[in-house]
């Protein structure tokens, strides 16, 4: 009897052995698997789509590319060749971004249409230029020359001001980058100014006597901003084109890796030898 009672105190210490062991080996197990579950999920890359010019926004999006999916972010460029959808796109939530305007632009537009945008990153300049296919200087626009500038408030003030300051026009003081044609004080060879959308001007550059261009546009249509423009704006132009996002999303990681990179030492050497002082680096 006591036998038989030491052989079950016995076995029974055995199988609470084993099962203790199982237990361990279980319990050991789990963190490992959450750990490895963990580590699939942070490695998972996070999406960020950026609406942009062709040239030379999604050009310079594209050097950012790899810097960013080093950060585990892929980023998704949609290309847009207007300047009214990639801020309305962005408000609606179809964009997490977009590169392809100036400051007064942004300002102007958020305000016409009630949105909430804002910037986080300046990035470069683009020197807008006046460009001709009938003359080799302005000088010699002949009196009742037509002259196309953009339609957009921003840019169209802009293009009178470096008529002005190309000396074939003056207008009245103090309007500043919201001139309209209607403040043109003086215009001594009556020139004619066409207001059109801008990324139509390049095309219609055979059928005026000169156009004033975005650079954008300009580079898109193969013109040479520093050798082809008869006049241009110097490179410390206030008009910077920044990195716009929504209010409230400014500091979202992944947007703020996007504005760090935008800024790094390989994209202003990029830009630099690219684009040879028709784009200017901000940074």
């Amino acid at each position: 009897m006591k036998k038989t009672l030491v052989l079950i105190l016995v076995l029974g210490l055995f199988l609470a052995v084993i099962a203790g062991c199982g237990a361990k080996q279980n319990s050991a197990s789990t963190p490992g698997e959450q750990s490895q579950d963990k580590s699939s999920q942070e490695a998972k890359p996070v999406t960020i789509k950026v609406g942009a010019s062709p040239v030379p926004h999604a050009e310079i999006l594209n050097v950012v590319k790899p810097i960013l999916e080093k950060e585990g972010i892929k980023l998704d460029i949609v290309e847009f060749t207007d300047y009214n959808q990639p801020n309305l796109q962005l408000a609606d939530k179809q964009l997490d971004a977009n590169y392809f305007q100036h400051i007064p632009y942004l300002e102007k537009f958020s305000k016409d249409h009630n949105l909430d945008l804002t910037y986080i990153a300046k990035v470069h300049i683009e020197p807008m230029g006046v460009y001709s296919k009938k003359v080799k200087n302005l000088n010699d626009l002949k009196e009742g020359a037509s002259v196309a500038i953009p339609n957009d408030p921003t840019n169209g003030g802009r293009a009178l001001l470096l008529l002005q300051k190309a000396g074939v026009l003056k207008l009245k003081d103090g309007v500043g980058i919201n001139a309209t044609v209607n403040d043109i004080a003086e215009n001594p060879k009556k020139l004619k100014i066409q207001e059109l959308e801008a990324a139509t001007l390049p095309r219609v550059l055979q059928d005026v006597d000169a156009a004033v261009i975005n650079t954008n546009y300009a580079l898109e249509a193969k013109l040479v901003p520093t050798k082809d423009a008869l006049a241009i704006e110097s490179a410390d132009s206030p008009y910077v084109n920044i990195l716009a996002v929504r209010k409230g999303d400014e500091n979202r990681p992944e947007l703020k890796k996007l504005a760090e990179a935008l800024n790094t030492p390989e994209v202003k050497k990029f830009i630099e030898d690219k684009y040879q002082g028709a784009v200017v680096p901000a940074f």
